[in-house]
């Protein structure tokens, strides 16, 4: 038992350092130092095939040596942050359409069952014909988001409140007007209720 104890209070220790060494190489910024193989710190230009180079995950090397300057930075930067973005809706969709794919399957099996009221089971499809419903206006609202010029848009039905959220950098008045119409068309809401955002 105690043995146990131990391996367990090992591997969660081992488990805290990777996570560590983790966020300490996500978060490092600092440009790459090149390490000769006499360990000495070398001049960029001086590095030559065998020298051992630091890198973090956020640059890549390719052949022997490439230069960075401000651009390559910040175009690397603004890489991560375009993927963050790309994640962010792609997850955002998918958890929203999990749940929804969730309360039909709950809907589903009131209807299965033999235990449940004719009531109850007229309830179970009337829900059910609601959240297909409002999973077609989703879709068609958010088609029609991208027709308008947007790469990416996601929207989320709370009862009678829409939140949209657009990948944008800013929006003008035009376009939230048009965010607006279409969302009041589509999910027949009031345009109070329509909360916009970009991300």
């Amino acid at each position: 038992m105690k043995i146990l104890k131990k391996n367990q209070l090992l591997i969660i220790v081992i488990a805290l350092m990777l996570v560590t060494a983790g966020y300490l190489n996500y978060t490092a910024n600092d440009e790459p130092k090149f390490i000769s193989t006499s360990g000495y710190l070398e001049d960029e230009n001086l590095a030559s095939i065998g020298d051992a180079a630091l890198v973090n995950s956020n640059n890549i090397v390719e052949n022997e040596v490439e230069k960075k300057d401000d651009t390559n930075s910040n175009l690397s930067i603004e890489t991560n942050a375009k993927t963050q973005n790309d994640d962010y809706f792609t997850a955002s969709k998918l958890n929203r359409d999990n749940m929804y794919s969730q309360m039909i399957e709950t809907y589903q099996k009131q209807l299965d069952s033999n235990q449940v009221s004719e009531t109850q089971k007229s309830i179970a499809t009337q829900e059910i014909k609601k959240i297909n419903e409002i999973k077609n206006a989703i879709m068609i609202a958010e088609n029609l988001i991208k027709t308008k010029g947007f790469e990416e848009v996601v929207i989320f039905v709370n009862d009678s409140s829409i939140s949209v959220v657009v990948k944008s950098e800013k929006l003008s008045q035009e376009q939230i007007a048009q965010l607006q119409n279409i969302i009041s068309r589509e999910l027949n809401v009031k345009v109070e209720n329509i909360h916009i955002s970009n991300k």
